[in-house]
């Protein structure tokens, strides 16, 4: 599947301003470490010097010079971390810094697309920048354990919530921790305001960080975007495709507050082709709502049930609303 051209290089001009400023910020470090410690600069120069002068060395077949020049080179080079050590710096304070080790913020591996180009590919085309921005409020080190009680045991899990959601916890770090080697998915089920959504975006932040791709949309967005695949024309309809094929192939595919959409025969089969084929190609799926267990057999096909019964892991939260508690709190 390929880019428009404008959509290409609108993230390629991305990567390039990456680019940029990385080396403005390495050229003012540079010219700070200079200014403080002019040795640095003779060092450098002189790293210069032993670089031109092996080049010509090279072209003579003076191997014994050559090892020579790469052995002060060496020195000259650990001499530097030296001064940066001794002086509060970090010993890489003076080599580039990247967004994304892996690509060198290039983009690309070689030839094929780094993975943060595909998670660039993906937050274009269903302008998810936003949830970037919330999950550096919402993920798992601003997770709060004092919003559930543990003062009485809930009668379905027999557990307490505080001690309900520790569980739940757990079974989300092991699911990200095994990501890579196990395919699983989850159902996070509850009533509304007990931390879903808080707790999908916190898986989600994990994997981003972990190179994934993640594609993060509520049931109604993801509706309006397989209705337009299958019934729009022309242009909207060709933005559809793309999106309908990145939601079938990206590495996790969040399906927030399932049971808010307008429940019809095009929704349920619609709703099964996607957790279908994701099944089929063992990409994995998380799915909260709102809904029962009871309700989700009743609100949806059998096929439906069959799959997440026999696919998903159930994670049910319980406890008392969180955004009263904190609306009360404030």
């Amino acid at each position: 599947m390929q880019l428009k051209n404008f959509q290409y290089n609108k993230i390629i001009r991305e990567y390039d301003k990456r680019q940029l400023d990385n080396r403005h910020q390495l050229e003012e470090r540079i010219k700070e470490i200079y200014n403080l410690f002019p040795e640095m600069k003779e060092i450098d120069d002189q790293i210069v010097s032993n670089s031109i002068q092996s080049a010509k060395l090279s072209l003579m077949g003076d191997d014994q010079a050559l090892t020579t020049l790469a052995d002060r080179n060496m020195d000259l080079s650990m001499r530097k971390i030296e001064i940066l050590t001794e002086n509060g710096y970090s010993s890489t304070y003076l080599t580039p810094s990247f967004q994304c080790k892996d690509c060198k913020d290039t983009g690309y591996i070689g030839k094929e697309k780094c993975h943060c180009f595909k998670q660039a590919i993906v937050d274009l085309l269903y302008s998810q920048s936003n949830i970037k921005g919330i999950m550096q409020q919402e993920n798992f080190s601003s997770f709060r354990y004092d919003f559930y009680p543990d003062s009485y045991v809930e009668e379905t899990t027999g557990l307490t919530p505080l001690a309900n959601i520790r569980k739940v916890v757990a079974s989300c770090m092991e699911y990200i921790d095994s990501f890579d080697t196990t395919y699983a998915n989850l159902l996070l089920y509850g009533n509304a305001g007990v931390g879903k959504t808080f707790l999908a975006n916190c898986i989600a932040k994990e994997l981003l960080d972990r190179s994934h791709t993640v594609i993060y949309l509520t049931a109604f967005q993801l509706f309006d975007i397989l209705e337009k695949n299958k019934f729009n024309k022309d242009q909207e309809k060709e933005e559809a495709n793309e999106q309908f094929a990145y939601i079938l192939d990206c590495d996790l595919l969040i399906i927030d507050d399932l049971g808010t959409e307008l429940n019809n025969s095009f929704v349920t089969s619609q709703l099964y082709l996607c957790i279908n084929e994701r099944h089929l190609r063992k990409n994995s799926t998380i799915i909260s709502t709102n809904l029962s267990w009871d309700n989700l057999n009743t609100n949806y096909s059998e096929r439906i049930f069959s799959r997440i019964a026999s696919n998903y892991k159930l994670l049910k939260i319980v406890g008392d609303d969180i955004r009263i508690k904190k609306a009360f709190s404030n």
